[in-house]
């Protein structure tokens, strides 16, 4: 387990906050709360009747999660009416939020944050990242003042001398298939936001590409040359610099050859992929051949902490993702 890790489970064991775990239908659900609730990361709410839990808990001390059944929990009723007063304007009937709330438990789950009942959402090993972020935009909503919801990988490379330590941010890798020059912008805004926030270093930001400060021209490089000039101009506080091919990004001497002064070329620990493709290739070749821990799709620019899981995920990534979402959550 890396250190990175070890530190964010740190800092959620100093302020605790109450994370929701809506697949009670998985073990992998169960074995990552007992360590959770060994490790003092979080306290923890799973949802699920007795038939959707099962046996999935069998062997495994979870004595001290709060298990809510929404069949008979005294304050469904509750969520079912906020469910209908947010959605109503779009058509919903109280008898369609009954439907969803007794079934959905990631709408469920959502209802509890919004309701002040929880403080932060792991969900996605047995549900698409659409099913998982579907509900939270309807009913948490986007933060104030964020342009785009994305999606990041943290990233913990073993033995390496790159990033931070072999620490990095990925993204978007998760949600948005094709972004425009404004929406990579804003990306790399909240994603080095997001890397300030779970390391406590400086981001330093590379829009990445095939190409290195106008080595190549095409459409999709001149994408992101207007991408780092508009986020250059929003977020001038930020170590940012693009286009950059991945060599040039993160190791020295190919940063200093061909993008000479620029003051992230050789040291980036923040990568803006162009395109969802590049971005979910990119961060799975990375886990599978250099065996690092891959946290997320870690969501970003929403009002309270929900992130997604892969659905390969195992029980350490979710303890992971807990301990992301509890960081998040504290910050809020």
């Amino acid at each position: 387990m890396s250190s990175f890790i070890e530190k964010i489970k740190e800092r959620a064991r100093a302020d605790k906050k109450t994370i929701v775990l809506p697949e009670s239908m998985d073990r992998r659900t169960w074995e990552a709360a007992e360590k959770v609730l060994k490790e003092g990361i979080a306290n923890l709410i799973i949802i699920g009747t007795p038939e959707d839990i099962g046996n999935h808990a069998d062997g495994l001390d979870v004595s001290g999660a709060t298990v809510i059944n929404p069949q008979t929990y005294e304050k469904t009723e509750d969520y079912i009416n906020l469910l209908y007063e947010i959605r109503k304007a779009k058509g919903m009937t109280l008898e369609d939020a009954r439907k969803i709330v007794l079934s959905d438990y990631t709408y469920y789950g959502c209802l509890m944050i919004k309701n002040g009942d929880a403080d932060g959402m792991v969900s996605g090993a047995c549900h698409s990242t659409a099913n998982t972020l579907r509900p939270c935009l309807q009913v948490i909503k986007t933060k104030p003042g964020t342009k785009l919801v994305s999606a990041f990988f943290l990233m913990s490379v073993p033995d390496c001398e790159f990033g931070d330590n072999g620490t990095f941010v990925f993204s978007d890798c998760g949600l948005n298939q094709n972004p425009t020059a404004e929406e990579l912008a804003a990306i790399a805004g909240s994603s080095a936001e997001s890397f300030r926030l779970l390391t406590g270093e400086e981001p330093k930001v590379a829009m990445l590409s095939y190409s290195t400060m106008g080595s190549a021209k095409h459409d999709d490089v001149t994408k992101v040359q207007e991408a780092t000039k508009i986020a250059k101009e929003q977020y001038p506080d930020i170590l940012l610099d693009g286009e950059l091919q991945l060599d040039a990004a993160i190791v020295p001497s190919v940063g200093e050859f061909k993008a000479p002064g620029s003051p992230v070329a050789g040291h980036a620990n923040t990568l803006i992929f162009p395109n969802l493709d590049a971005g979910n290739i990119g961060y799975k070749l990375v886990q599978r051949l250099a065996k690092a821990e891959a946290y997320g799709p870690v969501c970003q620019g929403i009002a309270a902490p929900v992130n997604d899981l892969s659905r390969g995920c195992f029980s350490d990534d979710i303890v992971g993702v807990v301990a992301i979402t509890a960081v998040q959550a504290q910050a809020k």
